[in-house]
């Protein structure tokens, strides 16, 4: 039997029962005592202790090569008890995960089914969360695996790897999405101050340029009430305790955007003018980055934020600042 280094890693069950890890996969494998596999499970030592009997009895793994040795120091009483315990790699893990009875085991398996079928229509699958926490290691192995792809092999191949690298940080800000986790501040903290007037006088500009190429009527950009714009730019920059209430410029850009298009301060356009507004605020701090905020995309989230029902607000902002971080 093999020894394993002290600082072993912890596994876990998530929602969805696939099986994940505490700390970042080091080596090949991971090991786990009786105790943990019990626990990732939610059964009892014993019945893991038969199942593993019967999985190395049937000839299903090896048992030299997936057991280990783990020294682990305990204090008992006064005492400190040095032990050794058997510990069992990732594919002991996995074979018990099929063979016990339990709603955990019974999330996982259905975990594990719908990722080998991923894996067999697909030709891959792929761990959003992990990857997410080493992005720069996944685009670089991207890359690597593309180098060891033979010449004659299918364009089809490099198009896909391609692909995944492109947009890579896409599909992570859609998993941030689906699970809420997004940032709640910004970075810049060197805000550049504006007036409503200097705000309605940028968006008036912008109505005569979408006038004179009939793309708008006469109702663009006509406010409300005089106090429409002046109302959310008070907001934006308003503050408690001498502290503002959003401290940076990506919540300040992000605020304006929401309220702009949510609050309907013109008879029409205010969609079009919100989008303009925001990255007008973000060019004028210095923040504004083509790369990241395409027109695409800005029409995109300019939509979502108006067909969003108010109880979505700070995922909506959320996914503003999101963006803006990258």
């Amino acid at each position: 039997m093999k020894k394993t280094p002290q600082n072993s890693i912890v596994v876990y069950q998530s929602k969805t029962g696939a099986i994940e890890f505490k700390e970042d996969l080091k080596g090949e494998t991971i090991w786990g005592s009786l105790q943990q596999i019990a626990d990732l499970f939610d059964t009892n030592k014993s019945g893991i202790s038969r199942h593993i009997k019967n999985i190395f009895e049937s000839g299903e793994l090896d048992e030299g090569s997936t057991v280990a040795k783990n020294a682990t120091v305990q204090m008992e009483g006064s005492r400190t008890i040095k032990r050794t315990i058997e510990v069992y790699n990732l594919d002991v893990v996995l074979s018990v995960g099929y063979r016990v009875n339990s709603i955990k085991a019974t999330l996982f398996r259905k975990w594990a089914t719908r990722t080998l079928r991923e894996h067999i229509t697909q030709g891959y699958t792929i761990n959003k969360k992990r990857i997410s926490q080493n992005l720069n290691q996944f685009l670089k192995a991207v890359d690597d695996v593309k180098l060891l792809l033979p010449s004659n092999n299918s364009v089809d191949t490099k198009e896909l790897m391609d692909l995944i690298a492109t947009f890579a940080k896409t599909w992570l800000s859609l998993e941030a999405y689906d699970s809420a986790k997004f940032p709640e501040k910004g970075l810049s903290k060197d805000e550049v101050l504006f007036t409503a007037e200097e705000l309605t006088g940028a968006i008036s500009t912008l109505r005569k340029e979408l006038l004179s190429k009939k793309e708008a009527t006469e109702l663009f950009a006509n406010e409300r009430s005089h106090h429409g714009v002046h109302g959310i730019v008070g907001n934006i920059f308003q503050s408690f305790g001498g502290e503002d209430l959003y401290s940076t410029v990506e919540e300040k850009a992000a605020h304006l955007l929401y309220f702009m298009v949510k609050d309907h301060p013109f008879t029409d356009g205010n969609k079009r003018s919100g989008a303009f507004a925001f990255i007008w605020y973000l060019q004028k701090s210095g923040l504004l980055n083509p790369l990241h905020i395409t027109p695409e995309t800005l029409t995109t989230l300019t939509l979502l934020i108006a067909e969003s029902p108010a109880k979505e607000k700070d995922r909506m902002i959320g996914l503003v600042l999101l963006l803006l971080r990258k």
